[in-house]
């Protein structure tokens, strides 16, 4: 009799569309708990600091204008002694290259740290979660408030909270749109109905932005929308630091009265408290392991660390630490990845400067006239062209003007031109020459812009000289 192979059935049985799995779970309203320690300590001096940089570089002057001032309309860029031009926009190129091999060098060394302590989104949304606690109490008074039903006193402080993110909204919208409109004209503008239709609604939009990135979406756009959050787990190993719960001195959980021998119980030093769930502004248990949701932010931590105070037990239970130090293993806080990032960063940034530093101030550009030629009074062969002065530094300038490369040339027009600060002069200018001087019908020519003042300044810009042939 012959072997058969046994088959069986394993089509599986049809899915109900009611238990498909949904890519983006509905937000549970969050309610974090105030609390105070070191990095808590960290995070409000970085976002001081973010504050004061944002809100206080619009209202600087340097050099009779706004000392940082996007100017669209006239296609300049100033930012403290410096003008930039598109141009020179391989510089900000440059710039955001930088940021992002920063940013990547950060997060091989010690994971999402810039989420946690100076990205703007969380920053604002510690400062909104601050006006919930003014206006609304800590967050047991929160949740009672929530659920009680609508009366006075509710309405008063749900209204005073809103009114607090709205105005810190507009105060954040309007500063924006101060970097692209000079602020005091803007601020002065807005208010007696002056300013144009796009002011209001910019400053609106980023009103309201503001709003609702970091008074209603909070974690979500950590969680979902920013693309950081996706990628940055890619960029991690066993030797970077991340915020963790250690189980192998946390195992068993559970609660205890304080000094009695709870090794004897069969419990760890963790008392099951919550708190570090409790203070988490994206709501995740960091005893579960790492998570993408952690921003890295160390409020957890803290927490745990005052926990272990009052228990007088030793701090670290939750603290900053590596997965390889979690498995007893040692961590290598130099490695091949973290060096190559640094390599590059600093190439980088070496370049960028070199290139600032080497950039000419002044930009000369020559087009020649659509007519060919034309013949004057003297039978003098003459060309017409325009010239372009840019004036890219922060002083006025006078350049001297001359034109080489062929026999008995002749400039005819301005020598001397003064270019005020930041502006651009356009003139035209002839060029002539004898007819017999000139060796072909196109010759090639140049104008040399030279720095009354400045030797060391010296621009030339070349163009053809066209004249009769076979003559």
């Amino acid at each position: 009799m012959s072997n058969q192979i046994p088959v069986h059935d394993v089509t599986p049985p049809s899915k109900n569309a009611n238990n498909s799995v949904d890519l983006y779970a509905s937000r549970e309203k969050i309610y974090t708990r105030a609390f105070t320690g070191l990095f808590r300590n960290l995070r409000m001096m970085g976002g001081t600091a973010l504050f004061l940089l944002y809100f206080g570089t619009v209202w600087l002057n340097w050099g009779g204008h706004q000392a940082v001032w996007w100017n669209l309309p006239e296609r300049k860029f100033f930012i403290f002694g410096a003008t930039f031009w598109p141009q020179d926009f391989i510089l900000l190129s440059g710039l955001l290259i930088i940021a992002a091999f920063g940013l990547f060098f950060i997060t091989v060394y010690a994971g999402r740290v810039w989420c946690g302590y100076t990205c703007p989104q969380s920053v604002w949304t510690w400062i909104f979660m601050w006006c919930e606690k003014v206006t609304e109490g800590d967050r047991n008074q929160r949740i009672k408030l929530d659920k009680a039903p609508m009366s006075a006193n509710k309405f008063l402080r749900k209204f005073a909270k809103h009114a607090m993110w709205l105005l810190i909204g507009f105060v954040t919208g309007m500063t924006f749109v101060g970097y692209f409109s000079p602020i005091r004209e803007l601020v002065f503008d807005f208010f007696t109905g002056q300013a144009d239709g796009w002011s209001y609604f910019w400053v609106g939009f980023f009103t309201l932005a503001t709003y609702g990135n970091a008074g209603w979406l909070r974690e979500q756009v950590c969680i979902y929308m920013c693309p950081y959050a996706r990628f940055q787990s890619v960029m991690f190993d066993k030797d970077t630091l991340i915020v963790s719960y250690d189980p192998r001195r946390g195992e068993s959980r559970g609660p205890r009265k304080k000094g009695v021998d709870y090794k004897a119980q069969g419990l760890g030093d963790c008392i099951d408290c919550t708190m570090c769930v409790q203070v988490c502004p994206t709501g995740i248990d960091i005893r579960d392991g790492l998570q993408i949701e952690c921003i890295g932010c160390a409020a957890c931590i803290d927490a745990c660390d005052s926990i272990m105070d009052k228990m007088d037990y030793p701090r670290g239970l939750i603290s900053y630490t590596t997965e390889h130090n979690l498995s007893g293993q040692k961590t290598h806080k130099l490695r091949p990845r973290l060096i190559g990032y640094a390599v590059v960063l600093l190439a980088m940034i070496s370049l960028l400067v070199t290139a600032f530093f080497m950039r000419s101030l002044v930009g000369f550009d020559v087009s020649k006239d659509r007519v060919l030629y034309r013949e004057n009074a003297e039978g003098r062969i003459e060309n017409v062209y325009s010239l372009k002065i840019m004036n890219k530094d922060q002083r006025d300038h006078t350049y001297v003007l001359e034109a080489a490369g062929l026999p008995d040339l002749r400039l005819q027009g301005k020598r001397e031109i003064k270019v005020p600060a930041g502006e651009i002069f356009s003139m035209p200018v002839e060029l002539s020459s004898a007819p017999e001087q000139l060796p072909s019908s196109t010759n090639e020519v140049k104008f040399i812009l030279k720095d009354a003042d400045d030797d060391s300044v010296h621009v030339e810009a070349k163009s053809r000289f066209i004249g009769p042939q076979n003559r």
